[in-house]
């Protein structure tokens, strides 16, 4: 989906999206706290729940298209809290930063008090999820609201924060395996590796949308961390999670079909870093968001490998 240019300046918002033309007035404003109308953000947070429950159902396909739906719903309602959190925490940052001061808190559209009983919903959702796991799983699974919690004030104190993001969002590939199996593996620690490192790159790109006004109001980043040579580290992070994916497909003794898909990995993050550019936010959202095929790609890696 294209960005949208407005009379405001660059923004992400998609009004487009069925959520802000399907649901009533008074609902759309929710939506976009949920971020239901970008949802790039689920798939991110999903897709590592889907490679490692891949990993562990093999080659009991049916159970693993149960497992996915489980984890999509989950996935979607946890995404949703956790970007209400998210906006909650920098409502005033947000009001400073030209893509995001018409969000719904900073806008004045959504009131605070509501913003937090809208995030408390949607964690129930995520609540019931976790009661389908076994106990084992769940344990594993609530390790991640530290995560979680901590993440929105990350870019007031450290260069790092898509690290921190990386740790949350792919907590998933922990989470997929211990559902299906009861149980971790090393293969699912690469998994996870490997998704930090790919988070460095994609939330790298998608930090390059505000540098200007990070710089200004004071937001720390990895794109403005290292704006003098962003496609240099971006490959570095790459060729990270590549190599932590080569490992988990090692461990796992996974087929060649899983390695065939890795090198259709390789290429898509080839083809990101070397045509990005990191001045045009219209070109970093286009990139940042074709990571969903990325993770895809290695979902049917996996299950490739598994054949």
């Amino acid at each position: 989906m294209a960005a949208e240019q407005t009379t405001t300046g660059f923004t992400d918002i998609n009004r487009q999206h069925w959520s802000l033309r399907v649901l009533p007035a008074w609902a759309r404003p929710y939506g976009r706290l949920a971020r239901w109308d970008r949802p790039i953000g689920t798939w991110l947070l999903m897709l590592p729940c889907w490679w490692s429950a891949a990993l562990g159902a093999a080659p009991e396909w049916g159970r693993l298209a149960g497992w996915m739906a489980l984890f999509a719903i989950g996935a979607a309602a946890m995404r949703g809290a956790g970007c209400t959190w998210n906006d909650i925490v920098d409502r005033k940052v947000d009001a400073q930063v030209e893509r995001t001061r018409g969000r719904p808190l900073p806008s004045g559209e959504v009131t605070l008090k509501n913003a937090l009983i809208w995030m408390v919903l949607q964690s129930l959702v995520g609540l019931a999820i976790l009661f389908k796991l076994n106990k084992f799983a769940g344990g594993v699974a609530l390790l991640s609201l530290v995560l979680v919690g901590i993440y929105p004030t990350m870019k007031r104190f450290t260069w790092w924060p898509q690290f921190v993001l990386g740790l949350a969002f792919n907590w998933g590939a922990l989470v997929g395996y211990a559902a299906v199996t009861g149980a971790l593996s090393w293969a699912t620690v690469a998994l996870y590796v490997g998704g930090v490192a790919w988070t460095l790159v994609y939330d790298t790109i998608y930090a390059m949308q505000d540098q200007r006004d990070d710089a200004i109001v004071g937001v720390r980043s990895t794109a403005r961390r290292f704006a003098a040579a962003p496609k240099r580290w971006l490959g570095l992070f790459a060729v990270l999670a590549l190599l932590a994916w080569v490992a988990a497909g090692t461990l796992a003794a996974l087929g060649p079909g899983y390695f065939a898909v890795l090198a259709a990995v390789a290429l898509h993050l080839a083809w990101q870093i070397l045509f990005l550019k990191p001045g045009d936010p219209a070109d970093c959202l286009m990139r940042f968001k074709s990571n969903a095929h990325l993770g895809l790609l290695l979902t049917a890696g996996v299950i490739a490998g598994n054949v």
